[in-house]
């Protein structure tokens, strides 16, 4: 494989100051009180209608990582996504809603998370008092846009809005001509809307991992090692960790997998290498990642920031200040992810009288048998 350039490694890293705006990527933009969104498309996408949408990172991933920042007191109107829709609060407090007319309710504040079901429809709302931030996590390359609630679409219609067939949003106040019946989407009929399924509040409470919920424990095979120790707190899926108490709160496939990673100040983890891409969101602190490929790049990535990692490549992950940093580690795949540790951290667990088992999970090194089977 070839090294990771500093050019390379350098062009992988959306620092928040990257990251730009649209106010117009979905059909309730010039509804009052929703008029005050903003749009981030970092990688991939998304679900934007608007052809002015920056993608920071377009390069797929399968999975999409975008934001929304809102002042107090605006609204991300009722709809519906066909792949999976993650929020994860990184400033102030949110009401999210669901239902056929948004009548269920829950509120997050920082470092929590809600994974909202496919097919239901969902709104939202800046309920603190300061202007908010939501990163979000969103399935597949190509999530097939969104079916706005009904009664958006038809007041739209007042505003000159309309969605083409295509997902663009025409604006004839721009001098977009009216599209067509035919060419352009229409509210879901009444009958459709009376038939989506019901989300219990009880089937979402499962689905919303709180701050305070979270169980971080030591993840990988160097946790004894001096400098090592990294804990893991699973969200969604079958991520990377290698303990093997560990079990994520929320299990359905959503295409990727979420964890929370924590590092004390000068604590490390790796050398490893990932199969599949993975991207860190620094929730909190500031990390580096170096590559330990030959290539000798590294960046330092700054809370709010979002890095993406290639597939392949050795890296390892070290605290930078005298803070913890926590970052929300997505990978994709829904299957169980296995980091590959360089062979002098294997040696070395060994000698402090840990290995990893046939599954790839530590245990005690004294009761693994030295014998291996073919198969």
């Amino acid at each position: 494989m070839t090294p990771i350039t500093q050019d390379v490694a350098a062009a992988r890293h959306v620092r928040r100051a990257d990251y730009v705006s649209c106010t117009v990527a979905f059909i309730d933009c010039k509804k009052p009180g929703s008029h005050l969104k903003e749009n981030y498309s970092i990688i991939g996408p998304g679900v934007t209608s608007s052809d002015e949408q920056i993608i920071n990172l377009p390069e797929a991933h399968g999975f999409n990582i975008g934001a929304a920042a809102m002042p107090h007191g605006i609204t991300n109107n009722l709809h519906i996504h066909f792949t999976a829709e993650v929020f994860i609060v990184q400033r102030g407090e949110w009401t999210f809603r669901w239902g056929s007319k948004g009548e269920n309710e829950v509120t997050g504040g920082p470092g929590d998370i809600l994974s909202v079901p496919t097919w239901i429809f969902r709104g939202f709302t800046n309920t603190g008092p300061d202007d908010g931030w939501l990163f979000t996590i969103l399935g597949g390359d190509n999530t097939g846009g969104v079916i706005f609630h009904p009664d958006i679409i038809r007041e739209a219609a007042d505003y000159g809005l309309y969605i083409s067939s295509e997902n663009r949003l025409v604006d004839t106040s721009r001098g977009d001509p009216v599209p067509p019946e035919e060419g352009r989407i229409p509210p879901m009929p009444d009958a459709d809307v009376a038939a989506l399924r019901e989300v219990s509040h009880a089937e979402m409470a499962r689905r919303f991992v709180q701050r305070k919920d979270r169980d971080f424990r030591p993840g990988f095979i160097d946790r004894d090692l001096p400098g090592g120790g990294a804990q893991i707190a699973p969200v969604i899926g079958f991520g990377i960790t290698q303990n093997r108490e560990h079990a994520a709160p929320i299990t359905n496939p959503h295409g990727f997998s979420a964890e929370w990673l924590r590092l004390e100040p000068g604590q490390a983890v790796g050398p490893f290498a990932l199969d599949e891409k993975m991207v860190l969101m620094v929730h909190e602190g500031r990390v580096r990642l170096d590559y330990v490929d030959g290539g000798n790049a590294s960046v330092e990535v700054d809370a709010w920031d979002t890095y993406s990692v290639p597939g392949g490549p050795m890296r390892t992950l070290t605290a930078l200040g005298d803070t913890p940093v926590e970052i929300l580690v997505t990978v994709s795949g829904d299957h169980r992810k296995r980091p590959t540790f360089a062979p002098e951290v294997i040696e070395a667990a060994r000698a402090a009288g840990l290995g990893l088992d046939a599954g790839g999970f530590v245990a005690k090194a004294s009761l693994l048998p030295s014998y291996r089977r073919g198969g």
